[in-house]
C-alpha cells in the first residue's frame, strides 16, 4: 500500500480566519473553563509555510479531570488522543479520520507547556530566518514520512524535537513570550 507523504503548503492567509472561526466555537463550548485559546503552530506564523492544519492551544485552570473540557470538545467534533503527554498537554484532533484540519491542546495557564509553546511561536514571527530554518527542515522531514499513517507522523514530529527545543530554550531565555 502506498502512503502519501506529509505535505508542506505555502502560508495560507486565511489560516489567521479559519483559527478565529474555531476559536469563537471553542470559546462558546467551554466558556469560563478556557482562559485563553491561542493560535500556535506553523499556521500561526506569517510565511511560513506548514501542513495545512490549524493548531490551537486551550489554556484551563487545571488539567484533571478532563471530561470537563473533553465532553463539550466532542460535541464540536474533537477527538482525544490517549498519549502520555496527557500529564501536560493532553490533544485532540478533528475530523475523527486523518487528514485533520484542527489539532487543540490543553494546557495549564500559566504553567510552562503554555509558555513554552507561546514562546515558540513568537520567536518565529520575529526571526523570519529562523522561521525559514524551520520551514526547510519541515520539508525535508516531510518528504520522509506517511501523511496516513499515525507512527509516521509521530516521528516526523519527534525528528523536529531538537530544533524546536533549541529554538525554545533560545526563546525563553530572551524573554519571550512576550505577551504572557
Amino acid at each position: 500500500m502506498r502512503h502519501e507523504l506529509i505535505e508542506i503548503v505555502p502560508y495560507d492567509p486565511n489560516w489567521p480566519g479559519a483559527f478565529a472561526v474555531e476559536r469563537d466555537r471553542i470559546a462558546e463550548a467551554l466558556g469560563v473553563l478556557a482562559l485563553r485559546i491561542d493560535h500556535n503552530g506553523s499556521t500561526s506564523v506569517p510565511s511560513l509555510a506548514a501542513k495545512p492544519i490549524i493548531d490551537i492551544q486551550i489554556s484551563v485552570r487545571e488539567l484533571r479531570p478532563i471530561e470537563t473540557y473533553r465532553t463539550p470538545l466532542a460535541r464540536l467534533g474533537y477527538v482525544h488522543v490517549t498519549h502520555p503527554d496527557d500529564s501536560f498537554c493532553p490533544f485532540f484532533h478533528q475530523p475523527a479520520m486523518w487528514p485533520h484540519t484542527h489539532h487543540v491542546h490543553v494546557v495549564e495557564s500559566g504553567g510552562a507547556e503554555e509558555r513554552r509553546t507561546l514562546a515558540f511561536r513568537d520567536y518565529l514571527r520575529q526571526h523570519p530566518e529562523t522561521a525559514r530554518e524551520y520551514e526547510e527542515l519541515k520539508r525535508r522531514l516531510a518528504s520522509q514520512h506517511a501523511a496516513s499513517d499515525f507512527p509516521s507522523r509521530e516521528a516526523y514530529a519527534k525528528a523536529k524535537t531538537e530544533f524546536i527545543t533549541s529554538i525554545t530554550d533560545r526563546a525563553l531565555s530572551k524573554g519571550y513570550p512576550h505577551e504572557f
